[in-house]
């Protein structure tokens, strides 16, 4: 009897023993994984954020360099920053001073109230002039003028003028003296001529007329594309152009020897007739 009494007191304590392990391995396993949790979350990937990036382009990269050479070349006061050890100087009347250090240049500055301009960068060694505050002024307002004086190279315009070839004497004229106009303003000019109602005209009149307006306008215009048929026939055109700078220096030059020649000639026939006289 005892012993069967001790033998259920023994596996009680057993089976109490083993809940009792159960349930702390149970509280263990719960806080590891609630512990565990956090780390999954911070490693979760975030959404990504919307950065702005300038797009690269070869085109606007070359002209930012282009933009900044020509900042560089430009006339400007270098100041104080003279990366060259040793340059030419020019004094503010562009006198000659030599060779000079840039410490040296630096106390000449300061001492008489100059600023230090480019000249020639390229030099060996770089040449440098000495200026005032009004010089520099100056300089920079004749350059701005020049600039603006020089004609910006774009796309040649066309003017079209239309006409008929019984035009009068005056109507001739006064169109003539507008096609000048245009080509003095560097405009191509398409002439087309038409055919008049009157049978009896001349085959050739049309062109005659195209060669006429261009006599008008000695050493400024020629034909960029001759007197040419079109419509069957019923019409001429052709387009004039103002002469190239090239082509006047060279039409200057031979008006210049025909005037010469023609003054030669008459002073030729006056001392023919002065002989006769005599």
């Amino acid at each position: 009897m005892a012993a069967l009494l001790l033998k259920r007191l023994t596996l009680q304590t057993i089976k109490t023993e083993n809940t009792c392990i159960r349930r702390r391995l149970g509280k263990y396993v719960v806080q590891k994984t609630a512990l565990a949790e956090p780390s999954h979350i911070a490693s979760a990937p975030r959404p990504s954020c919307l950065i702005h990036a300038e797009a690269f382009s070869t085109e606007d990269t070359q002209d930012k360099r282009e933009k900044k050479k020509k900042n560089e070349t430009a006339f400007r006061n270098v100041g104080r920053k003279i990366n060259e050890r040793i340059i030419q100087v020019l004094d503010e009347k562009g006198n000659d001073l030599g060779p000079m250090h840039r410490a040296n240049v630096i106390r000449l500055m300061a001492k008489q109230d100059l600023r230090l301009v480019p000249r020639d960068p390229s030099a060996q060694p770089p040449q440098y002039q000495l200026m005032t505050g009004t010089q520099i002024y100056q300089e920079r307002l004749r350059l701005r003028g020049m600039e603006r004086a020089e004609p910006k190279p774009g796309p040649t315009l066309t003017k079209e003028l239309t006409f008929s070839s019984n035009i009068g004497q005056h109507d001739l004229d006064t169109k003539s003296k507008q096609i000048q106009q245009w080509i003095e303003k560097k405009y191509k000019v398409q002439i087309t001529i038409k055919k008049g109602k009157t049978t009896e005209e001349p085959e050739n009149k049309m062109e005659e007329i195209c060669n006429q307006i261009l006599q008008t306008m000695p050493g400024i215009a020629t034909f960029s594309s001759r007197p040419q048929p079109i419509r069957g026939g019923k019409a001429v055109m052709c387009v004039l152009r103002p002469l190239s700078q090239k082509e006047e220096n060279a039409c200057r030059s031979a008006l210049g020897t025909q005037r010469g020649d023609a003054l030669n000639r008459g002073n030729g026939n006056d001392g023919a007739s002065n002989a006769l006289h005599q």
